[in-house]
């Protein structure tokens, strides 16, 4: 077995023979790079599609490539099945037990036969338990379960948070993310919403716009309460009452609000927000495997959760400098229903973004399906890499040649030899079809060093993912219920953690206190709605408003900070603790010079009544600013490179592995150009040399056939011919005798051919273990998770901290009949 542990190439398996259909020995590689150029995996059920995508999951995860795996059958969570010891103990709970009575086995013995059948089958293709303790070691992995808790659930309302600013600059980008969202939403509740049409999705895709554009936050129960009382006045030229009466609009909030209060829908709203960065990459910047476990969704649900999915990670993939290295993958086990030929659902316009856009940034595509009538190969012309398994009837196949030659462009395509090759195909073997290639390739899959245990079930899933359950304390959602009242605002119960009101500011529920005039007082915005029967109660706060710069000519900072932030007021000798408050979710821009109608007051405790307090209170917002808004740098010694302002940790230790792999690359190219000419020079000796062995073993054969049959028929002629032997057949007999010893000369140039080729093999094998000492000192081994980092505290100066006010702000709570005060200035 050739090596195949080479720097960026993954592993995919052994060349085919299309005459014969076995394996050559010849290790298939591809080069990582190449899957920038995204890839589709083409095969009926039963081809060996899931293992050749589990087994591309896997290289990745070996190469420190984070991955999203979209899983809609429940296969890819195989990819957590890992067992380096290969003992029949950790198959046994994984084994199914009808597939061992089928067998006439207790599921002991299967689990024993399993086990012998996967060491032996990493043996035959070179890999063993050491290689599936390296995958382990390499990444980490989870299962999320979107509307479930039997995995890791996903938070979907936070993909309503506004996108990165830097989005607001592509606008083809914005309009992509707002177009997916409303379309998902509403895909949700069944609503058939036409971007430019339909009155529904124009309506969500104004109210996105306008609360993203400030830079502001929506949940669903936001959204709900928009469309009821819609943020803005007209839609176009028209306004909203005439484009869109509210009893109109409210029978498509009561769609949403079923929705929300649906017990069902309670598992969304729980479990980590969905952010594309954190499914990538731990905290600490460990490349991750993530699989999208989606296949107990309904078919709504899943396109839904596909469109949020997508829109965020082509949100993030624009947040990315550019690399000509992979960066991550995304692999979709099941593209049906996602990019049909004709129809245009959601998660089409998403895809087609990624296919175009993706390879600047590093983001490789892998795309995979048993049904090749349901696909866009127009769409798919963007692959440059294609692998097509055993497919199921003509009609398939002919719709894929259909569609690959299409996706040629012109390019060189004989679709007869390629239609007699895909119909000759076996298990596991697949035929890898890439732009870069003269030829297509046969190959058989490598066998997997995850166990393949077939459709993992829920409890399946919740065992393995029983130990990463996220960390409780999570803020429930929003509940919303319809409101009897007419005109009144949709009724809602809001949960969250945040500040309340401190202990010393009873909620009487008072009317607004009298202060001094020296006292600036502001109110925080109303940012959700209360539920039936509550009161709104302003309680106090301090709230102090300040421009922070942080700069350093050495490290290349100038960042300014706009910052807001809230402390609650207590009575006792620490009045207002800085370091205790928290930031407020809005900009100073947004907070308001007058209470909302009808609301109640709570008590002002003793200190905040005194205008003297303020000035005090202003110079520990400060001296706390300059203490607690110091930028903390991250340094690598190597490769030596500094983060940028605002880059997290992890982001910076993802970033590592990136330029790392980025130098690997560039140091494996410059050595591969170092050794071309010298390895294409013996190359060709070499096949001189061995068509001179191949002529030198022809001519030698036919002398001694000649030799051979000149004596045999001299000496047979004269005792078949029943005559003495004579001069003359002697003579014909030394003449044949002298053909014989040509034919040993002969032989012997046979040898000394051989001789001469295995010479220049030798010299390959030696450059080749020279480029491979050189390349182990290419970075192969550098963990960008583990490296040892240097912090770097950048404080602001004293004077670059510009403080605004420190001033008494109102914030809203909604009082429940019980006395309980739920924030009403937060989301959600």
């Amino acid at each position: 077995m050739q090596d195949f542990e080479k720097l960026g190439a993954f592993y995919l398996g052994q060349q085919v023979d299309g005459k014969t259909q076995k394996a050559s020995g010849t290790v298939l590689l591809a080069d990582a790079r190449d899957f920038t150029t995204h890839a589709v995996i083409v095969g009926m059920t039963g081809s060996g599609k899931t293992g050749l995508g589990i087994g591309l999951i896997e290289e990745a995860a070996i190469d420190k490539i984070p991955v999203i795996a979209v899983d809609p059958k429940g296969d890819l969570g195989n990819v957590l099945l890992t067992f380096p010891l290969l003992a029949p103990a950790d198959f046994r709970p994984w084994v199914d037990e009808r597939s061992a009575q089928e067998q006439g086995l207790d599921a002991d013995a299967f689990a024993t036969k399993q086990a012998a059948a996967w060491k032996g089958g990493l043996e035959a293709s070179g890999q063993d338990g050491a290689r599936i303790q390296r995958l382990r070691d390499a990444a980490d992995f989870a299962i999320y379960t979107p509307g479930s808790v039997a995995g890791l659930p996903l938070s979907v309302l936070g993909s309503f948070s506004a996108p990165p600013a830097a989005l607001k600059d592509d606008p083809d980008a914005w309009r992509e993310r707002v177009t997916a969202t409303a379309t998902g939403v509403l895909t949700l509740v069944g609503v058939d919403g036409d971007p430019v049409q339909s009155r529904e999705h124009i309506l969500l895709g104004a109210i996105l716009e306008q609360a993203w554009g400030a830079g502001r936050d929506l949940d669903l129960a936001g959204l709900v309460a928009a469309i009821q009382q819609p943020p803005m006045a007209r839609v176009g030229v028209m306004d909203v009452e005439s484009f869109y009466p509210g009893k109109e609009r409210f029978a498509l909030a009561m769609k949403l609000n079923g929705l929300l209060a649906s017990s069902g829908f309670a598992a969304w709203t729980q479990g980590e927000p969905l952010s594309a960065a954190a499914l990538l990459h731990t905290a600490g910047g460990r490349p991750r495997v993530s699989v999208m476990s989606i296949a107990h969704l309904s078919d709504s649900e899943r396109m839904f959760f596909m469109s949020l999915l997508l829109a965020e990670l082509i949100s993030w993939m624009r947040s990315q400098p550019g690399t000509g290295t992979l960066r991550a993958l995304l692999y979709i086990d099941e593209l049906f229903g996602y990019m049909p030929p004709t129809a245009n659902p959601p998660t089409k316009m998403l895809l087609l973004t990624l296919l175009k856009q993706a390879r600047a940034f590093g983001l490789g595509v892998v795309l995979s399906t048993q049904n090749p009538v349901d696909l866009d190969y127009k769409g798919l012309s963007n692959a440059g890499l294609w692998f097509v398994g055993r497919l199921q009837t003509e009609r398939d196949k002919k719709r894929l040649m259909d569609g690959l030659e299409g996706a040629a462009s012109g390019g060189s395509f004989d679709r007869g030899t390629m239609e007699g090759t895909i119909a000759g195909l076996g298990k596991r073997v697949f035929l890898m079809h890439s732009v870069k290639e003269p030829e297509p390739v046969l190959f058989s899959t490598r066998w997997t060093l995850s166990y393949l245990a077939g459709p993992l079930t829920r409890d399946q899933v919740k065992s393995l993912m029983s130990g990463q359950k996220p960390a409780a304390g999570a803020a429930p959602a929003a509940r919303v219920r319809a409101s009897g009242a007419a005109g009144a605002p949709a009724a809602a119960t809001v949960g969250g953690s945040g500040a309340v009101a401190p202990a010393s500011a009873t909620p009487s529920g008072g009317a607004r206190p009298v202060l001094a005039p020296a006292i600036t007082q502001y109110f925080l915005p109303l940012a959700s709605r209360g539920a039936a029967g509550a009161q709104l109660v302003y309680t106090p706060m301090a709230a102090g408003a300040a421009d922070i710069v942080v700069s350093s000519t050495r490290y290349n900072v100038n960042e300014t900070t706009h910052l807001v932030r809230l402390a609650a007021i207590e009575s006792g000798p620490v009045p207002v603790d800085w370091g205790q408050g928290e930031d407020a979710p809005f900009d100073a821009s947004q907070l308001e010079q007058a209470p909302a109608e009808g609301a109640a007051f709570a008590d002002v405790p003793k200190p905040a009544a005194d205008p003297k307090q303020y000035s005090r209170w202003s110079k520990l917002f400060s001296a706390w600013a300059k203490e607690s808004q110091a930028m903390t740098l991250y340094s690598c010694s190597a490769p030596k490179v500094v983060s940028n302002p605002g880059e997290g940790e992890g982001e910076f230790r993802a970033r590592l592995q990136v330029l790392a792999r980025e130098s690997r690359d560039g140091g494996v190219a410059k050595l591969r150009e170092k050794y071309a000419a010298r390895v294409a020079s013996l190359t060709e000796r070499l096949r001189v040399a061995e068509a001179r062995v191949a002529k030198e073993r022809s001519d030698a054969a036919a002398s001694k056939l000649q030799a051979a049959v000149g004596i045999g028929s001299a000496i047979l002629g004269a005792v078949l011919g029943r005559k003495a032997i004579s001069a003359a057949t002697l003579n014909r007999v030394g003449t044949a005798a002298r053909g014989v010893a040509r034919a040993g000369k002969e032989s012997g140039d046979v040898a000394r051919a051989g001789e001469s080729a295995e010479a220049i093999r030798q010299q390959l094998a030696a450059i080749e273990a020279e480029v491979t000492e050189k390349a182990q000192g290419l970075g192969a081994d550098f963990d960008a998770a583990t490296v040892a980092l240097v912090e770097i505290p950048v404080k602001p100066k004293p004077g670059d901290i510009t403080v605004h006010y420190v001033a008494l702000a109102w914030a809203p709570h909604w009082k429940s009949p019980d006395g309980t005060l739920v924030p009403a200035w937060k989301a959600g």
